[in-house]
């Protein structure tokens, strides 16, 4: 049964069929082929899937981000980031992985940082000497940070999933997200200088000063969400109403960028994104239902422990898996089948639920910019107008070295454990 289950679902993401559809399709199979439940359990499980209180989070995050970019505080952020590390060679570069790290602690969503940061920042990295794929490669690479530093939607998911803290989970975040964003400016230092890509020396930048006082609201919203949080003043949930309200405000009364349609057009890809999310959500939930109905979690922990003797070759082994699981499944698709069934393994072996949420996510990032499926891949692609085939060869550097930041983070368990355990 659970092989019949899982090759149609392959199947079906193969032939090119949403993965919401092909998780649904699949265990309707399932069910009508060797249950004798009745379809009402699909509508039932479907809901039972959605009605969660921390999942409100997840749409009001992504309303945030778009209120964000549509209100101008992305600009504002970027004048900052510039004012911060441009002028030397490659700083236009390292600005796009700065202000992708504070778009991101509010955002939550990394396709939501590529169009934001990207539609700003990828032609101005052209227009001062950098290859259109390198720059559309820096965007993609840099905009990962976006489901690692808190608020992060795919670790709410799996704080859901698995039962686990969602405010220890963002405390944890910060290490790792970091780690990617440093590794990613020393990267860019280097390699800029060897390819003589971005000689900024001598251009204009933005005064420190000024730049910092023009996006001082902007920079205050993280402040606010992320320290509310950890104050305990409200729940991450919460924070997400309190992010869309701040930037309602930011955008309307600060910057007064807000116009009616500008406004629409906000309301109407957040909507487009909430349903596709969602859908996904609903329809893995059945899944995961209909695989812990059959044993599977069960048996494929008796598998594990029975084929991995340590905790370090089975983690080994989950980032070869959740790798090329990145590569065909979308990240919260992913995490809501997989996290219930390979959390439990982890923590038998000793591993930490909050770490392995970390090690997770950070792997099924790694999806996000490669084919057949990357999110963020396709973004960075839409903005710089390349078709896909010019940006891979520019995007594998950057690719490897968001690998070795995953093997620290795996192996190194204090990166994303020292802030949790220092404040708890």
């Amino acid at each position: 049964m659970n092989a019949v289950i899982l090759l149609s679902l392959i199947v079906l993401i193969v032939l090119g069929v949403p993965v919401a559809v092909s998780l649904g399709l699949a265990a309707v199979l399932g069910l009508e082929a060797f249950t004798t439940l009745p379809l009402l359990v699909v509508a039932q499980r479907m809901f039972t899937g959605i009605d969660s209180f921390p999942l409100m989070a997840v749409p009001l995050f992504i309303l945030a981000g778009n209120l964000m970019a549509a209100g101008g505080i992305s600009e504002r952020l970027v004048e900052f980031a510039r004012s911060l590390v441009g002028g030397m060679q490659g700083g236009l570069a390292c600005t796009c992985v700065v202000t992708c790290m504070i778009f991101a602690s509010v955002s939550g969503s990394s396709v939501a940082t590529t169009f934001a940061i990207g539609a700003i920042l990828i032609p101005a990295m052209v227009n001062n000497g950098y290859p259109r794929p390198t720059a559309a490669a820096v965007q993609a690479s840099a905009a990962e940070l976006g489901v690692l530093i808190p608020p992060s939607i795919p670790l709410i998911l799996y704080g859901v999933a698995t039962e686990t803290s969602i405010g220890q989970l963002f405390i944890a975040g910060f290490g790792p997200g970091i780690l990617v964003a440093a590794a990613l400016i020393l990267f860019i230092l280097v390699y800029c200088r060897y390819k003589g890509f971005g000689n900024e020396q001598g251009s204009e930048l933005p005064a420190v000063g000024p730049a910092a006082l023009s996006a001082s609201v902007a920079l205050f919203m993280p402040v606010i969400v992320i320290g509310g949080i950890y104050a305990g003043i409200f729940t991450p949930t919460e924070a997400s109403g309190v992010a869309v309200a701040y930037a309602l405000i930011a955008g309307g009364l600060v910057y007064r960028q807000f116009t009616m349609q500008s406004l629409l057009r906000v309301f109407r890809e957040t909507a487009i994104a909430t349903a596709v999310v969602m859908l996904i959500i609903a329809a893995a939930a059945l899944f995961s239902f209909l695989l812990t109905r059959t044993g599977l979690p069960v048996m494929a922990a008796d598998w594990v422990q029975e084929t991995f003797t340590t905790r370090w070759s089975f983690l080994l082994a989950v980032n070869l898996f959740l790798f090329v699981v990145g590569m065909f499944i979308e990240t919260a698709a992913a995490i809501l089948v997989l996290a219930p069934i390979l959390a439990p393994i982890a923590i038998a072996f000793g591993v930490d639920p909050v770490h392995f949420g970390l090690i997770m996510v950070i792997n099924l990032a790694l999806g996000m910019i490669t084919p057949p499926v990357g999110v963020n891949l396709f973004a960075a692609c839409s903005v710089a107008r390349l078709p896909l085939e010019r940006l891979v060869p520019a995007l594998i550097p950057f690719f490897l070295v968001i690998v070795g930041c995953v093997l620290i983070v795996t192996y190194v368990p204090v990166i994303s454990l020292g802030l949790r355990d220092l404040l708890y």
